[in-house]
């Protein structure tokens, strides 16, 4: 089994690789160039499947999964946001127009990564590709206890060391060299390396059974 794990940057994707015995890490500028190496699951940190009105049933649940910490799951994302304004102001106005909820700062951030990730998928529906939420696997590492926050130096160390006892053996190696200069964060690597995880052997998913599709056929299921 080849597993990737990405999650995305400032500058790019970071790609954790697991095949085997062996684990690396790749930094890469796009997502084609991440999926060129071969693999056999891959798993990425962004929304896939979409709905016009941004309601998503996946994300309610892992919202649900992750309480009191629910705003770690983004939600609204939509195509129409980025096909049809580059002006956050201008996006919100029209989706209330709509009777439907604004999009968030954050998620309206990420949005060329989005599109970026929904293009490549609907293009290759062949390769196993799914989106997997770090925080629900860390969850599940942690024994179902809520985690401190990511950025803090506690949060941090405990997802480090979760991560070394599911056998990643070169972690601090990664974050104090290989990312170093790729504008990659601490946290971006240690986010693949999760999603790198349930890519490998995933343990659940919201919701569970047949996901459901959304108009391009694509599924709206998070994995863990």
């Amino acid at each position: 089994m080849r597993a990737l794990g990405l999650d995305g940057f400032s500058k790019g994707w970071v790609a954790v690789c697991l095949d085997g015995d062996q684990q690396a890490i790749f930094f890469h500028a796009d997502i084609a160039d991440a999926l060129a190496r071969p693999f056999d699951r891959a798993g990425i940190d962004i929304p896939i499947g979409m709905r016009d009105d941004g309601e998503r049933a996946c994300d309610l649940l892992a919202r649900e999964r992750l309480r009191p910490h629910t705003s770690r799951v983004f939600t609204g994302a939509r195509r129409w946001l980025w096909q049809e304004f580059r002006d956050p102001d201008k996006a919100n106005a029209e989706a209330l127009r709509r009777g439907q909820t604004r999009v968030s700062r954050q998620l309206w951030h990420i949005g060329k990564k989005v599109m970026e990730v929904d293009a490549f998928v609907r293009a290759n529906t062949r390769h196993d590709i799914r989106e997997v939420h770090p925080e629900l696997v860390f969850l599940r590492l942690n024994g179902g206890k809520p985690l401190p926050p990511k950025k803090s130096d506690q949060g941090e160390d405990l997802r480090r060391r979760l991560l070394k006892r599911s056998g990643f053996r070169e972690i601090d190696r990664w974050l104090a060299e290989c990312r170093i200069g790729t504008g990659a964060k601490r946290d971006d690597v240690l986010d693949a390396c999760a999603v790198a995880l349930a890519a490998r052997g995933p343990h659940g998913c919201v919701p569970e059974g047949a996901p459901l599709l959304d108009a391009h056929g694509l599924p709206m299921q998070i994995w863990f």
